[in-house]
């Protein structure tokens, strides 16, 4: 008997929790065969990992592979995923995604260029989710890869994008899209409901939904209504669809943003910007996670009384996504020529700018101006950093904040903002935080997430092969490895582990990965729990981590000392009922 692969004499944190031991691992056809002390056994290849631990390959549960997994390029673009050692991704998440198509089709495709900055009709051979993962599966692919149906693009396949709750006949369209989706292979459904056009729906939309993904034995991600001033109700909300329906539901990247009164907002973002810059010098223990601790206990007293609920979030200081995404829901209706004339239109203009600096946020966000993601009346303009713009001229301005570029130019940060629009056709995709990416400080009001025990950890990743990508997309999990365990001891390494492996496996419903048993896939990370570590910053983010040895992938070794080794690609396309 000869194995593949032996990984011999590390030390294996399994992925479970459970506590680490020593031992081999010996690795044929791309599964774990046999774990003990292996000595003597032939193997074509072994790998001598004393002294390194051997954890499962981990698993990001919340990303945008699937808009870069398409493209014959795409083990270039993606490199930097395996070199944190992540080895399966769950794309099509926040109501986003490439697949399915609906009728309308010249909707979904303005909507898509907002944020991969050019014309994806161009590429896509699809038009559902089986055709999609088919196409994927035949191209190769560099990652284990899973999807989940996108209901604010097969809402727009429905009804384009429009502001108001469905049509019953739209509706019923969206249900048979839904369930053509479960069963060409989708996981389940994901929401973007603090997006447009997902903000149009009600909670008996998602429940009717819900329910169909709940006879798929799917799950239910969201991007929630608010992550504001509504919080608690936008949690209430997918607690509800969880408990009409009894499917399991997961809470994307849970965050919280303060949202009192604009005056009292206006003075907490002069403290925190504040705190921020102290705490370069003294880094005194602030609790600024107080408020979603509170949150969170009672969403893990849920949990432990059976609701099957989940949660994920991202071990960073500021978050990404489109630019438009922070205009009036009134201003996205339409498509791409009639967003572009409304920004151009001086007296429109005038009107979305009252919008935003006068709108309301009052659940349940949908009607008028009293959407919740009006982060510029919440945070300030100068929350917003330009993340990637697709002009040469205009890529200068990466990484600066449209208040600096203002003062620049002589003019008022949303006359930018409208400009660079125009200028880009609406391609502009933008960091935003209160104090700047990166910032330590800010980043205190996740420790409580980032520690709990049904938070899996995810990188959100938009890879698209321009701009400044955010730290994450480089360093999510040697940080959270690095930086919460051994640095601030705040979490042990084996419960780290298992946040980034079994834990999202189960909340996905990923069957034989996420934990090294005998059996499963040989998804596998070799590394050094004493040296790695981030080497990405806002400022310089394309870094690679250091303290991982190897990467491997259904048994392949992918990163080997280094070396990055992606042909023949090693991934496979995982369809929720053909594990």
């Amino acid at each position: 008997m000869e194995f593949d692969l032996i990984i011999a004499g590390g030390t294996i944190v399994d992925g479970t929790g459970a506590l680490s031991f020593k031992g081999d691992i010996g690795i044929r056809n791309g599964k774990i065969e046999q774990i003990g002390m292996l000595g003597g056994i032939p193997a074509k290849r072994t790998i001598n990992a004393n002294g390194k631990t051997v954890t499962p390959g981990f698993i990001d549960i919340h990303c945008h592979t699937d808009m870069a997994i398409h493209r014959e390029d795409h083990p270039k673009l993606l490199e930097s995923l395996v070199r944190q050692g992540i080895t399966t991704v769950l794309g099509g998440n926040c109501g986003m995604g490439l697949a399915p198509l609906g009728e309308k089709y010249a909707s979904i495709k303005d909507y898509w260029e907002a944020y991969t900055g050019r014309d994806e009709s161009l590429y896509v051979q699809w038009k559902n989710m089986s055709e999609f993962l088919e196409t994927i599966e035949k191209k190769g692919v560099l990652l284990n890869f899973a999807m989940l149906a996108p209901h604010g693009v097969m809402r727009i396949g429905v009804s384009g994008l429009a502001q108001r709750l469905l049509a019953r006949e739209e509706l019923d369209s969206l249900g048979r899209l839904l369930e053509e989706s479960m069963e060409g292979g989708a996981m389940g459904l994901s929401t973007g409901l603090q997006y447009f056009p997902g903000s149009q729906s009600d909670t008996e939309e998602l429940i009717q939904l819900a329910n169909i993904v709940k006879k798929h034995d799917g799950i239910f991600t969201s991007h929630l209504r608010s992550y504001s001033n509504t919080l608690d109700l936008a949690i209430d909300e997918v607690v509800q669809v969880a408990k009409n329906t009894e499917v399991p539901v997961q809470i994307s990247h849970l965050f919280w943003i303060p949202h009192i009164h604009p005056f009292v907002d206006a003075q907490i973002r002069k403290l925190v910007r504040m705190g921020s810059w102290l705490y370069q010098y003294v880094k005194a223990p602030i609790p600024l996670d107080s408020a979603v601790r509170v949150k969170l206990q009672n969403l893990d007293n849920l949990i432990k009384g059976g609701l099957p609920l989940g949660i994920d979030a991202m071990p960073t200081s500021s978050g990404f996504t489109h630019l438009l995404a922070f205009f009036p829901p009134w201003v996205l209706t339409g498509g791409k020529q009639q967003i572009i004339e409304r920004i151009r239109d001086p007296q429109t203009r005038a009107s979305i700018r009252r919008s935003i600096e006068q709108g309301d946020s009052k659940w349940p966000h949908r009607e008028g101006d009293t959407w919740s993601m009006n982060f510029f009346k919440l945070m300030g303009w100068e929350c917003a950093f330009i993340m990637s713009v697709v002009s040469e001229k205009n890529k200068y301005l990466e990484g600066k904040t449209f208040v600096e570029i203002a003062k620049e130019q002589g003019k008022h940060p949303f006359d930018v903002i409208c400009d660079l629009l125009l200028e880009e056709q609406g391609r502009v995709l933008v960091f935003e935080t209160i104090t700047r990416p990166g910032d330590d400080f800010v980043e205190r009001s996740l420790h409580a997430t980032l520690t709990d025990p049904n938070v899996s950890i995810a990188t959100d990743t938009i890879l698209l092969g321009y701009g400044r990508p955010s730290h994450l997309f480089y360093d999510c999990f040697p940080k959270f490895l690095g930086k919460y365990v051994r640095d601030e001891s705040m979490i042990s390494l084996r419960e780290a582990v298992r946040k980034c492996t079994s834990l999202p496996a189960k909340q996905v419903g990923i069957k034989k990965r996420g934990e090294i048993k005998k059996g499963y896939w040989a998804d596998l990370v070799i590394l050094d729990p004493a040296t790695i570590a981030s080497r990405s910053t806002f400022e310089d983010p394309c870094n690679f981590p250091v303290g991982i040895h190897q990467v491997i992938i259904n048994g392949k070794i992918v990163i080997d000392e280094g070396i990055y080794k992606p042909n023949p690609l090693p991934g496979m396309v995982i369809r929720r009922q053909s594990q």
